[in-house]
C-alpha cells in the first residue's frame, strides 16, 4: 500500500488493466452479489432527492422496494448499502436495450438531474474502505468483470486512468493529478 495525502493506495489500481465492456457483461453488476452496492451515509440524501427523477426508469417492482426498505438498508455485515429486489437485484436498476444500468445514472446521462449514481457504483472496481484511521482505496476482484480485465489489457488502460472522471469527482482533481504522479512513479520503480 502506498498513502497519498490520508488516503492508502492499493498499487493494484495502477498495476490491473480495466475497461468495463458493457455490450458484453450487461451490466451484471447492478443485478449480481450477495448485497446491494455499498452507501455512504451522505448518500441516503442524495437517492431521496434525485428519486423523483430516477423513479421515472423503475419497474413497480423496484419502486416497492423503495418504498418498503428505503433508500438504504444495513446488510448481514453491518454495512449501509443498496436495497434490493428478491434479495437479487438492485432496487435502483433499470434496463435499456437488455442493458442493466443505475436509474439514477439513466437520469443524470438524460439531464433530469445534477446526481450521478452512488460513489461506490461510480468508482467501482475500487472500493473505498477503513483501514485504522486513513481510508484506503483498493480494487476489487469480482468474477462478473472478467470481460472489463480482458478489454483493459486489450486496450492497455490501467485501472486509474479509465476512472479518472470518478476518483476526480469523489477525491478532487488535485487528488487525481497526485495520484498519476504516484503511478508513474511506482510504475517507473517497478519496471523489469
Amino acid at each position: 500500500m502506498l498513502i497519498l495525502n490520508d488516503v492508502l493506495i492499493d498499487e493494484d489500481i495502477f498495476l490491473q488493466k480495466f475497461v468495463c465492456d458493457i455490450s458484453a457483461c450487461k451490466g451484471t453488476c447492478c443485478i449480481e452479489g450477495d448485497a446491494g452496492a455499498p452507501l455512504l451515509n451522505e448518500e441516503l440524501d442524495d437517492l431521496e432527492k434525485n428519486f423523483p427523477a430516477a423513479k421515472e426508469y423503475l419497474a413497480e417492482k423496484n419502486i416497492k422496494a423503495v418504498e418498503d426498505q428505503g433508500f438504504g438498508v444495513i446488510d448481514d455485515d453491518g454495512d449501509l448499502v443498496t436495497p434490493l429486489v428478491d434479495n437479487a437485484e438492485c432496487a435502483f436498476v433499470t434496463y435499456k436495450d437488455g442493458i442493466a444500468m443505475c436509474s439514477y445514472e439513466r437520469a443524470f446521462l438524460d439531464g433530469k438531474t445534477a446526481w450521478r449514481k452512488p460513489s461506490s457504483c461510480y468508482l467501482y472496481p475500487i472500493r473505498i474502505v477503513k483501514s485504522g484511521p486513513f481510508r484506503a482505496i483498493k480494487f476489487h476482484r469480482w468474477s462478473v468483470c472478467h470481460t472489463a480485465l480482458t478489454n483493459g489489457k486489450k486496450l492497455g488502460v490501467p485501472c486509474y486512468k479509465f476512472l479518472k472522471d470518478p476518483i476526480s469527482q469523489v477525491f478532487g482533481e488535485d487528488f487525481y493529478n497526485e495520484l498519476c504522479k504516484v503511478a508513474e512513479a511506482f510504475l517507473s520503480a517497478n519496471r523489469h
